[in-house]
């Protein structure tokens, strides 16, 4: 199978990447030229643009920035979709957005699946990610194997769309565990705790959690670089919201964590690293939330493995 991927990004790149040491026939765009040479050296072709890619490739995935930008680029891969083309989309988007494309691309006879990841870039560097994918259980088998290349836990979760909707989900509780971290290490920093032992003691409590276990790690260690930007989480964030007001259901948490996101990239540029948020209680209080003997930056340690797909519990 020929594939094509567009987006060669923090997430994207990694993604590829597992493709490419995996032996598939790998095509490669981005706006980024870097990029795009970068991963030629280690083996992928240049697909040259959206169009040329999807009349050459089997399957084409995105993992883009932003709905607009995902909507421009399927806009210029439709004239070239034909019956047993894919286009995969593993952004974190909009679920309405992505239907609306998806039916675009199956109306001209191909097939279309959200398939976000979560799981921190350092997991998707080794494709030990988890992968969410929404399609038709057909279309869903026949990319079953590209996604357990890419990740580690590959989810069939319903219809086109269903894969944002719990993506962007996760995307809000892993903030929340964020700016709920950044609070209470700040506070057992101003009762005299030591942030080392603060860390552990966290680490096996009922009060873990995967941010905290990767995250805390960087904001004590000073490097506060996740590869995630505040302007990213802001996008997801208020995609949650979207869904509660589509829903009418009336939210406490979330407009506030939008409201603390909009002042962190007030202070910090729209493009700083999530992880800075700390740095508004450090400035606040005249603390530093620092510890020795912390990271750098997040390395996956689990082998690298072939992926395999979970099944939801069901009622007997």
């Amino acid at each position: 199978m020929k594939v094509g991927f567009i987006g060669l990004g923090n997430v994207g790149g990694k993604l590829s990447g597992s493709l490419l040491r995996n032996g598939v026939e790998l095509y490669v765009h981005d706006l980024n030229t870097e990029f795009v040479a970068g991963k030629i050296a280690q083996g992928a072709k240049d697909g040259q643009g959206p169009a040329q890619m999807m009349a050459l490739c089997d399957a084409v995935i995105t993992c883009l920035p932003s709905p607009a930008a995902s909507a421009a680029v399927v806009a210029q891969m439709l004239p070239e979709v034909v019956p047993g083309k894919i286009w995969m989309e593993m952004s974190t988007t909009d679920a309405e957005e992505v239907k609306r494309l998806g039916n675009l691309v199956e109306a001209a006879g191909g097939a279309a699946v959200d398939c976000p990841v979560s799981g921190g870039c350092h997991r998707a560097d080794t494709g030990n990610i988890s992968i969410y994918a929404g399609c038709d259980r057909a279309s869903f088998d026949r990319v079953l194997p590209l996604l357990t290349i890419m990740g580690r836990r590959v989810l069939h979760v319903g219809d086109l769309g269903t894969a944002s909707t719990l993506k962007v989900m996760t995307n809000y509780l892993a903030t929340i565990n964020l700016l709920s971290l950044c609070e209470a290490l700040t506070v057992m920093k101003a009762a005299g705790m030591d942030l080392a032992m603060t860390y552990e003691a966290i680490a096996m409590s009922s009060g873990t959690s995967f941010v905290h276990e990767t995250e805390s790690q960087l904001i004590l260690s000073g490097s506060r670089d996740v590869n995630f930007t505040m302007d990213l989480v802001q996008k997801d964030i208020g995609l949650f919201q979207k869904i509660a007001d589509d829903h009418n259901v009336p939210l406490e948490l979330s407009p506030l964590m939008i409201q603390m996101m909009t002042d962190g990239q007030q202070r910090y540029g729209a493009r700083a690293q999530s992880d800075r948020m700390i740095e508004r209680l450090e400035e606040a209080t005249g603390l530093s939330i620092l510890a020795d003997g912390f990271p750098q930056e997040l390395v996956d340690d689990e082998p690298e493995e072939r992926g395999y797909e979970v099944v939801p519990r069901k009622a007997h």
